[in-house]
């Protein structure tokens, strides 16, 4: 049964209008702009070269880690960051800080310290790292991490949750927790003696995880979540060659563990459209949504009711997207990637209001050497935006998006070792950044391998970011 808008929405307040009118005086510089434009280009063949670095903030050189004193990132000239949780790394507990460094989150603020929970993207079998485990087979998980803003010191980091499964992205929420994402359908079907995996799990920002799964936002390959903060929606994001685009509607606002109903995007007037093809820059849909009946159904196994929970959506007409992966919201709108859609299989980022129940395509990248794989998004309290690459290039970049449309490197992972830091040695210089969120002045963002979370600081309000 199709549902076009059933959350209820309170008029804005004015904050909210604010928000609003920041938003729309960026998109409004954005489609004059003459290179990549943010929604602004009136058609896909109008192409233009990355910029070698943001006009404002300046080129990208070395600096060193003011914690280690190694030069494992370049950034523009003022910025500085500080290394902190490596894995391997003695936790403040005693643990020993699991590796595989994925989506975080800034789940709390008192004070001048802030607490974030950051995932550890650890796959199939094995032993957890802390005893508040869901599954005693496997070992993925959370930990939590505090940094004190006005000492710029980070403080110290301890296990939250573990015996989960490939822990990717997640989102935080509006009520201080932070939900993470398993991208994985392991589970019994395919490995004997384990528990199901593919659920949204969540942990809070103080106290103790429940260790249970929150199964009405469905099993699948999950990624990432935003939450809206004014009505409790998830939406939520699939990594797999076909995807979907979802949201779960609490019964009661706050409390995801009561249940609700999950429900797949649809193009009104469009059955299974394909928006992972290549389309101009600013191209809008109506859209609307699809129940899905079964959200524990993972498995396709030929038996009556077998139907995943993707293709439950896609039976009813949902939208078909290419690798969902990161999912914020920001002012209203929640912002979502396709790393591997478009024309030139480089990446898309769809904005959707909720209000009017639009989808538009912000930005298509045409071409690697301009973006090349997003993956994790963030929006900056400045209202930029922030794109982590896993891409194909010899360095990774953290790109930045400027306020007139163009697209530059913001940060290059330089994270080259010789056994200086927990007996790691080799070029890392091609692994994925990850897990970005911000904080006032402050950016702490991951590279997931050798496993590293960075807190990067600088003047912010000289560019976009």
């Amino acid at each position: 049964m199709k549902q076009t808008n059933p959350v209820q929405l309170p008029e804005q307040s004015r904050s909210d209008s604010l928000s609003l009118n920041r938003r729309s005086l960026l998109k409004s510089s954005l489609l004059g702009a003459a290179g990549l434009a943010f929604g602004g280009l009136a058609s896909r063949d109008l192409r233009a070269a990355s910029l070698p670095y943001s006009p404002d903030y300046g080129p990208l050189s070395l600096k060193a880690d003011e914690t280690t004193g190694l030069y494992l990132l370049a950034l523009p000239d003022g910025f500085r960051y500080q290394s902190f949780g490596w894995t391997g790394d003695t936790m403040s507990d005693g643990i020993v800080t699991p590796g595989s460094h994925d989506g975080m989150g800034v789940v709390a603020a008192k004070g001048n310290t802030v607490t974030m929970i950051r995932n550890h993207e650890v796959r199939g079998v094995g032993d957890p790292f802390t005893r508040l485990a869901y599954d005693p087979r496997t070992s993925g998980g959370n930990t939590t991490l505090t940094f004190d803003t006005y000492q710029g010191k980070w403080l110290d980091s301890y296990a939250a949750l573990s015996g989960t499964s490939t822990n990717c992205a997640g989102g935080p929420t509006p009520w201080g927790s932070w939900l993470t994402c398993e991208e994985t359908t392991l589970g019994p079907e395919t490995e004997a003696g384990v528990k199901t995996h593919g659920w949204v799990f969540e942990v809070p920002a103080f106290g103790r995880p429940s260790a249970e799964p929150l199964k009405g936002l469905g099993r699948f390959v999950h990624e990432a979540v935003a939450v809206d903060p004014v009505t409790s929606v998830v939406y939520e994001t699939e990594d797999r060659g076909t995807s979907g685009f979802y949201r779960f509607i609490p019964d009661t606002h706050g409390r995801l563990q009561e249940g609700g109903k999950l429900q797949m995007l649809k193009v009104v007037g469009e059955d299974q459209a394909d928006l992972a093809a290549g389309y101009p820059n600013d191209t809008t849909w109506q859209v609307e949504w699809v129940d899905i009946d079964n959200p524990e159904k993972a498995h396709e196994d030929g038996t009556t009711n077998s139907l995943g929970v993707y293709s439950q959506g896609r039976a009813k007409g949902g939208a078909r997207f290419e690798r969902g992966e990161g999912c914020w919201y920001d002012s209203g709108y929640v912002y979502f990637v396709s790393t591997s859609g478009g024309d030139a299989g480089q990446g898309q980022i769809f904005e959707y209001d909720p209000r009017s129940e639009t989808l538009r395509l912000v930005f298509e990248s045409p071409a690697a050497d301009v973006l090349n794989s997003p993956d994790n998004i963030a929006v900056s309290p400045r209202g930029g935006i922030v794109l982590c690459e896993d891409g194909s290039r010899p360095k990774q970049l953290l790109h930045g998006l400027t306020r007139d449309g163009q697209i530059f490197p913001f940060a290059e992972n330089n994270v080259i070792l010789a056994g200086e830091k927990n007996g790691f040695s080799g070029n890392y210089t091609g692994r994925e950044w990850c897990g970005a969120t911000f904080h006032n002045q402050w950016l702490f963002v991951n590279i997931q391998t050798p496993g590293i979370t960075f807190a990067i600081t600088g003047p912010w309000d000289n560019g976009a970011l």
